[in-house]
């Protein structure tokens, strides 16, 4: 789906192109469009993994076992990967507002729809309706955070964009969680319904209008993907997929880890995991003043090595098991941080690459190419549980580094 950027006469001061007020450094502050980007990226994450807190009231209401229920995440994760790019490389010019408003509409509503279902199949049937309205609205706000900002601030917008997607983490799936456990499982989706909803107000209120102009050649699927057809955007989507990789197979199996690790309780382990959480949330926000001081390329860099050295310093400590609690809560800190810091500096490097003008195509691409990292990372991450434990970090160390020594392909800027 190609958007177009707004004509420099209908731009406004706070708006995308003029993000500060008349007299006021752009520095200042961020543009409250943003807002709206964060949100709706919030809304379509926490819907994501929203079935896993209720999996087994739905499973028991719609008579399926928890396996085959569970599929309903596997559906709209797999759902969004294939369906992002080939939104991205439709030959149509639609405005990018219009394009965002159309998607979280359809995504709110089959959110509403999940309360009148009373079938495993008209389940699914909505949860696809919702994956392929999610697989527009994420990679349209993240090609607008980047093509829109000025080039010396594009980490931080991208980071305050995907603020939503560790918040949705944070927040949005437990909170749907006890939604569900205090009235019923059907609420959990009435709820993401209403993030939808609020995502789709604060955009038609926040995100200005724009203009494409007359006289423009409609684009064909060439021209849309000419710009990712080169051995720099492949190695930055090698690298993105090796960096995914190696977090999954560690987080994906993080609760046995711990648990083996530790020898916490449940309480001490939902207490480790909250520092995980503040550490991810703090991960995004310095990752993108990271990339603005020192560029997206050596930004990843930085952000890669520490992750390595939080999962070294996690394989050290298990010999002595039972570990301290407090020791292991500051290196999940820095893990979660460094983690989280992955995604606006690999994004950040895609966009600087391909350009602006290919920058929805782009995200889309790469989105696709994160759901095949948690996918390979998760399976090789469940291969290794069935060896030992205490190989998980050393796993994601080793598929971290590959990406760390495949960045020389990545061209560097002129």
């Amino acid at each position: 789906m190609r958007m177009h950027s707004t004509s420099p006469s209908s731009e406004r001061p706070g708006q995308p192109g003029q993000p500060g007020r008349p007299g006021q450094p752009e520095r200042s502050r961020r543009p409250w469009w943003l807002v709206a980007l964060a949100l709706a990226a919030f809304a379509v994450q926490t819907d994501d993994y929203i079935v896993i807190g209720v999996l087994p009231d739905i499973s028991a209401d719609v008579r399926r076992s928890e396996t085959l229920t569970g599929q309903l995440v596997t559906v709209y994760s797999l759902v969004c990967a294939l369906a992002a790019p080939l939104w991205a490389l439709l030959p149509f010019r639609v405005p990018r507002r219009r394009a965002l408003c159309g998607a979280l509409t359809v995504f709110a509503a089959a959110n509403f729809a999940v309360p009148l279902t009373t079938s495993y199949a008209a389940l699914m049937a909505l949860r696809v309706v919702a994956a392929l309205s999610a697989a527009v609205v994420l990679p349209i706000a993240l090609a607008a955070a980047g093509s829109e900002a000025p080039p010396e601030r594009r980490g931080r917008y991208l980071a305050t964009v995907l603020t939503g997607l560790t918040g949705a983490v944070l927040i949005g799936v437990p909170a749907g969680t006890w939604i569900g456990a205090v009235f019923d499982w059907r609420a959990t989706f009435a709820f993401a319904g209403l993030l939808g909803a609020g995502a789709l107000l604060a955009t038609l209120t926040m995100l200005p209008a724009e203009s494409v102009s007359a006289g423009v050649p409609r684009p064909t699927p060439a021209d849309l993907v000419r710009p990712l057809l080169n051995g720099t955007v492949a190695a930055v989507l090698a690298v993105t997929v090796l960096a995914v990789a190696g977090n999954l197979a560690f987080q994906t199996y993080l609760a046995p880890f711990l648990a083996e690790a530790t020898g916490a309780t449940p309480r001490t382990l939902a207490a480790l995991l909250v520092c995980s959480g503040i550490g991810g949330l703090l991960g995004t926000q310095t990752s993108g003043r990271l990339i603005d001081r020192c560029a997206p390329l050596r930004a990843f860099v930085v952000v890669g090595t520490v992750f390595c050295a939080a999962m070294l310093a996690l394989a050290a400590l298990w010999p002595v098991r039972p570990v301290p609690t407090m020791p292991v809560a500051l290196l999940l800190a820095v893990w979660s941080a460094a983690a989280w810091a992955v995604p606006p500096a690999v994004q950040s490097l895609m966009l600087s690459r391909a350009g602006a003008e290919a920058a929805a195509q782009a995200m889309a691409v790469q989105g696709s190419s994160v759901y095949v990292g948690a996918a390979l990372g998760s399976a090789l991450g469940g291969a290794v549980v069935a060896v030992d434990l205490v190989l998980l970090p050393v796993a994601a160390v080793a598929l971290v580094s590959l990406g760390l020594l495949a960045t020389p392909l990545i061209k560097r800027s002129a």
